[in-house]
């Protein structure tokens, strides 16, 4: 009977710890059936589109990407060219934008080019399918096609003719060009000839518009390396899209700021109207000569015999930035 009492002690130790290593298993057992359980996957992610702009805000014009219209833009207006305000500066033509009050005019200006070498092939609207289609501009080597349209000031519908790279500098063609030579020192004149047809037509193809094809040359440009309009090109035509005056329906095609001596330079004493354009309130004289006028030559200097460009065209004026530089228009009518 003692040993009963003293070995049963023992045995409930004994039982106890196979009691507790059983209940440990099961516990066990039961995380790894747990473990084992597949959480439910989290609900799918929903897009929420972004509220739209308010109707009061209007897109911003687009500069390089291509634009369409459904009517054809108006004539070119006759104006004149404003003096190059800098030496280095290249001339871009002015043009008719589409935006949503419809075509506005973006002023001829004067403007750095971004590189020494560079010149300005204007944007041109080319009627495909059943729109107007605009071409954005661009700086390169060569000028490219730009429809075959008559711009004026060196751009007579094929290449360019208001000047040429004279190594590090830019000489003036003062025929086709305004230039003030106790400002700009590079010039030479030589005769423009156009051997296309000049009028004031502000599109390729389509009816009524200038049928015009790329020469190979143009083709050839058109491979090369370019280079975007600049930003200060960019906020010239900006600022021509807020400007109620330079919407054709408010202007009848004949914009009171056709061209200004820089970008955004619309309030300069240099800039100028279109002929016929209602009188501005604040503005110089029109700059001299040179207009795009198609039907007349308008006065202007340095007509003559073709001249050497000179000696200094071979230096880079201190004014003008390594940037700029290139395109200049020439006179609508030659």
């Amino acid at each position: 009977m003692f040993k009963l009492f003293t070995r049963l002690p023992r045995r409930l130790a004994s039982l106890a710890g196979v009691l507790l290593l059983a209940g440990t298993a099961i516990t066990l057992s039961g995380c790894v059936v747990r473990a084992g359980f597949a959480a439910p996957p989290p609900p799918p992610a929903v897009y929420v589109a972004p509220p739209p702009a308010p109707a009061s805000v209007a897109p911003a014009p687009a500069v390089d990407a291509e634009v369409q219209a459904s009517e054809a833009p108006p004539a070119l207006p006759v104006y004149e060219q404003p003096a190059c305000p800098v030496e280095g500066y290249l001339w871009a033509p002015g043009y008719w934008a589409f935006g949503p009050g419809g075509y506005y005019w973006v002023p001829g200006t004067w403007v750095a080019p971004p590189r020494v070498g560079f010149l300005w092939t204007p944007g041109y609207w080319g009627f495909v399918g059943a729109v107007y289609v605009w071409h954005a501009g661009y700086w390169g080597p060569h000028v490219g096609f730009y429809g075959g349209v008559h711009y004026g000031f060196g751009y007579g519908g094929v290449g360019f003719a208001g000047g040429r790279w004279v190594g590090n500098s830019f000489a003036y063609n003062q025929t086709v060009t305004n230039v003030n030579v106790t400002v700009v020192h590079n010039t030479y004149n030589e005769t423009v000839v156009n051997n296309t047809t000049i009028n004031r037509v502000s599109y390729n193809g389509g009816a009524g518009g200038i049928a015009a094809t790329p020469t190979p040359q143009e083709r050839m440009a058109a491979q090369e390396p370019h280079v975007a309009a600049t930003t200060a090109q960019t906020q010239h035509v900006h600022l021509a899209a807020s400007n109620p005056a330079l919407l054709a329906r408010n202007n009848g095609g004949r914009p009171s700021i056709a061209a200004t001596p820089r970008p955004s330079a619309f309030n300069a004493p240099g800039a100028v109207g279109a002929h016929g354009a209602a009188p501005r309130s604040q503005h110089a004289q029109p700059a001299l000569a040179h207009a795009n006028n198609p039907n007349g030559a308008a006065g202007g200097q340095g007509h003559g015999k073709p001249q050497p460009v000179k000696a200094k065209a071979t230096k880079p004026h201190p004014k003008a930035k390594p940037e700029e530089a290139k395109h200049e228009p020439d006179v609508a009518q030659r």
